[in-house]
Order: C-alpha cells, then sequence, then structure tokens
C-alpha cells in the first residue's frame, strides 16, 4: 500500500458489480494504456539521427561533399538505415495512436525501463 506525506493511504477503490456468472465487470476493463514517454524519445532519436546520415550518404554517394571522404559513404548508408527503419516504425505507430486511428495504441511501442 502507498501512503503519502500525512499517512494516508492512496488507494482507489471501485464497486464491483458481480453477474450471474460469478464474473467481475471490472476484470474486464483495461487500464489506459501509459505514454512512454522514453521510448517515443529514443524513437523520435534515432529517426531524426537517420534521416541525417542518410542524406550526408546521399550527398557523399552524389558527389555534393568532396571526393576525400568519399571512403565513408557505405558507412554513414548503412548506419543510418540501420537508425532510420526502427524510428520510423516506432514514430509512425506513436503518431496513429495519438491521432487515434483503429488498431494502434501505445501498447504496441516498447517500454525500456
Amino acid at each position: 500500500m502507498r501512503r503519502n506525506m500525512s499517512g494516508e493511504t492512496k488507494v482507489k477503490y471501485k464497486k464491483m458489480n458481480r453477474n450471474k456468472d460469478d464474473f467481475l465487470d471490472i476484470q474486464f476493463q483495461k487500464p489506459p494504456p501509459k505514454f512512454p514517454t522514453k521510448a517515443i524519445a529514443l524513437a523520435t532519436t534515432l529517426f531524426v539521427v537517420g534521416s541525417v546520415l542518410l542524406v550526408v550518404g546521399s550527398l557523399l554517394m552524389t558527389g555534393y561533399i568532396d571526393a576525400k571522404y568519399g571512403d565513408r559513404t557505405w558507412p554513414v548508408l548503412i548506419l543510418g538505415s540501420i537508425m532510420f527503419i526502427p524510428g520510423f516504425y516506432h514514430v509512425r505507430i506513436a503518431y496513429y495512436a495519438y491521432k487515434g486511428y483503429a488498431g494502434f495504441s501505445y501498447e504496441d511501442i516498447p517500454e525500456f525501463e
């Protein structure tokens, strides 16, 4: 039981309504999903850094950035892709869950504790 500074308990009680099947109505209610702040921050960071690396890799490949850095093209593109794909995927799920689209929820995003 949790107690606050004055020693009172902070427990929320609900009246349990029984039906004829000996099931409680409350056992079938899902709690509201928790907003995964850390996971969305990580996904946003992966998305942004991956996007920047993909742009830099593309500029290296097309020659807009000096050719003396040409040996870094493929590692930058691969690392950018590895970061961009999961970042975009989780940011998209978070956006659709925020907008309330059917089939998307914050529960679909893994929580990092």
